[in-house]
């Protein structure tokens, strides 16, 4: 009985440490880079006339939509800790 208890213990401290390795290889594994192709010279394939044209609606409805947003006034946090400087000390 003792001698099948001291080789589960003799065993444990090579199993635990080689788990613990092969934990930390499998997290740093995990954190490579995805494969890069080097081969293809053009992924983006060339847009039909209609693509383009929806593209160009897209991108005119996007503007008018940022023209139709107001203008927003300078947010300044700090404004009501500044202490406010007269007219005429500015123009000196």
């Amino acid at each position: 009985m003792r001698s099948i208890r001291k080789k589960l213990m003799q065993s444990n401290w090579v199993i635990l440490p080689a788990g613990a390795l092969v934990l930390m290889t499998a997290n740093a594994s995990a954190q490579s880079l995805p494969p890069i192709n080097l081969l293809h010279e053009n992924p983006k394939r060339p847009l039909t006339r209609e693509e383009r044209e929806y593209q160009k609606q897209l991108d005119d409805a996007y503007k008018a939509t940022i023209k139709e947003i107001p203008e927003q006034r300078a947010n300044d946090p700090w404004a009501a800790v500044r202490p406010t400087v007269p007219a005429e000390k500015k123009q000196k």
